[in-house]
């Protein structure tokens, strides 16, 4: 008898198991079920088809040979059946039966399995606040809505939007909004910065001020207090500090596993509703297996388990679980966080763990931030991004790499081979000596993210000693009413003309200016009695400079690391 797989959730996970377990097993009867009308498209693409980039939804449900994926098409091309409009109601694990619905016409069905695979995804929060319900207040959590919001935009309905909630979806919704259609976009961030626990303060800033140059406002450490309406149709929204207007608003708040048919069914889920699985991708039930944005993913960097919504994730263990269905052993190894994501021009990229959230799990954990060239510089059109590398200081070990700069591959590039060293469990040294492929128009000689890995190397072994960018910007904007930074000193090794209109700005009793090719010559005349710190572009020369002041004697002096190169990315209003 052909063993019998079905399969609850078809918009990722769920497809690509069901395809991938046709081809594993022709023979197999295998079934999705899904409560929507559209199915297998892609999540991830909504805020593009928002913005115009992509201009018909269908093209977020379409094969790359331009194929719609709907019920007919998995039947004819895939052989899997297809049940849309049908919800699932219970699981009966003793007779091995889905008792289903079909939400039209409201029959109901015990459909029989062998082997049952949960892929049922997650759900948008909402706040719980005042105006959550009114007409005009969305959430992302599927194609319709983009659907609802596109056709409001094309109506003229929409003016001003108020996007509740600074990461990745809120800011791919707020570039969506502005760029195409000119609309006034906010942002409202609870946390005291946009991209929290997933970037460090400074690149989650460099993100907010590309954000203002392209017309976005960006307010943090506000919590939205309740959304106001008239006749039933949004109309402002408030929040700790101030009212603003909006004719949509977009909760952008996180999301939740869809844990209720699990947990109905005596399976095992952890205290977030996420449902439990083994290696295998199996829950508590060995027969029953779960896949996508409903199930607890292990961080192999922590060992804690948690919600991971990526659509990269839910591909990757959809095939897993079929290759299992399938009788090939294959284990899940789970996942280290990785993502980038366009902002207008730029973008920004992580893998692993920030600073912040190292330290929080324990790791003896510091953290190096340099800002080097993409490509050769002699080369047009290279241009600068900023990197930052987080790694224990006991064990060397890497765990985490950022980076910033503008829309192209440069940042991939680090971002996804930084990736594949964690997963590997890479120590500096590692990264200081990963090979990349080099020509002048992709990189330098020495790689960007060799480079990086070469200053962390640098303060590991405590030949550098440096000045957290946060605490720099404090020194200059408060010393003059602070005491105790009474006895710090810019040394700025740049050349006078650059140097000069700093020196002009703080005084020369706070800003010196000794360019870099003076400074074995002069050196004599810096002081012995202040903490001198060192700046240049790109934090390179500030090492070296280090480095020899340190060989006669003053080593009062601490690195600016990234430079000015990442200052004047941050939007300070004295550069």
């Amino acid at each position: 008898m052909n063993k019998k797989i079905v399969i609850i959730g078809g918009v990722a996970a769920g497809p690509k198991t069901a395809c991938r377990v046709k081809r594993l097993l022709p023979n197999a009867e295998v079934r999705i079920i899904d409560q929507d009308n559209l199915i297998s498209y892609g999540g991830c693409g909504i805020p593009y088809y928002i913005s115009g980039d992509i201009s018909d939804e269908n093209e977020l449900r379409s094969t790359f040979f331009h194929l719609i994926r709907d019920e007919a098409f998995f039947s004819r091309a895939k052989g899997v059946e297809v049940s849309t409009r049908t919800r699932a109601l219970s699981i009966d694990r003793q007779r091995k039966r889905v008792l289903v619905e079909n939400i039209d016409r409201g029959g109901q069905e015990q459909v029989a399995y062998d082997q049952l695979v949960l892929a049922t995804g997650s759900r948008p929060n909402l706040l719980p606040i005042d105006g959550v319900d009114l007409d005009g207040v969305f959430v992302i959590s599927d194609l319709h809505q983009a659907i609802f919001i596109k056709e409001r935009i094309i109506k003229g309905e929409v003016n001003q939007v108020v996007i509740i909630g600074g990461g990745a979806i809120g800011i791919e919704m707020a570039e969506a909004f502005v760029d195409l259609w000119g609309l006034k976009a906010t942002i409202i961030e609870f946390m005291p910065q946009i991209m929290p626990r997933l970037v460090d303060w400074e690149f989650a800033k460099m993100l907010e001020n590309h954000l203002g140059e392209k017309g976005v406002k960006v307010y943090t450490g506000e919590g939205v207090t309740a959304i106001e309406g008239e006749n039933g149709k949004v109309r402002r929204v408030l929040t700790s500090q101030r009212r603003l207007d909006a004719d949509l608003v977009v909760m952008a708040v996180g999301v939740r596993a869809r844990g209720e048919l699990a947990l109905a069914a005596g399976l095992m889920v952890d205290p977030q509703n996420n449902i439990v699985v083994n290696e295998r991708m199996q829950t508590s039930d060995p027969d029953i297996y779960a896949v996508g944005d409903c199930i607890a993913v292990r961080n192999r960097l922590t060992g804690k388990s948690g919600i991971a919504p990526m659509g990269s994730l839910a591909n990757r263990e959809g095939r897993i679980v079929a290759d299992n269905l399938a009788g090939i052993p294959t284990r899940y190894q789970g996942g280290i966080g990785s993502f980038i994501l366009k902002a207008f021009d730029c973008c920004v990229g992580a893998t692993g763990l920030t600073l912040e959230t190292a330290r929080a799990e324990g790791f003896n954990a510091a953290a190096v931030t340099t800002a080097q060239s993409d490509r050769a510089h002699f080369f047009p059109n290279q241009t600068t991004i900023p990197l930052r590398l987080v790694f224990a200081t006991d064990t060397r070990r890497l765990l985490g790499v950022q980076g910033f700069g503008p829309m192209g591959d440069a940042v991939l590039a680090r971002i996804n081979t930084a990736a594949a060293l964690l997963t590997k469990g890479a120590t500096i040294d590692d990264v200081s000596q990963v090979e990349m492929a080099y020509a002048p128009p992709f990189a330098t000689a020495q790689d960007a993210l060799n480079a990086a890995a070469n200053v962390a190397d640098n303060l590991a072994a405590g030949r550098l000693r440096y000045v957290e960018i946060k605490d720099f910007i404090t020194w200059v904007t408060d010393f003059s009413g602070r005491p105790d930074w009474a006895n710090w000193v810019a040394l700025d090794i740049r050349h006078p003309n650059e140097a000069g209109l700093l020196v002009a700005k703080f005084g020369h009793d706070k800003w010196l200016s000794i360019p870099y090719v003076e400074i074995r010559e002069r050196y004599q005349e810096l002081s012995k009695n202040k903490i001198m710190l060192i700046i240049c572009d790109a934090g390179t020369r500030s090492w070296e400079t280090q480095a020899f002041l340190d060989g006669v004697g003053l080593k009062n002096t601490l690195v600016l690391g990234g430079g000015l190169n990442v200052i004047r990315r941050l939007g300070v209003d004295w550069l």
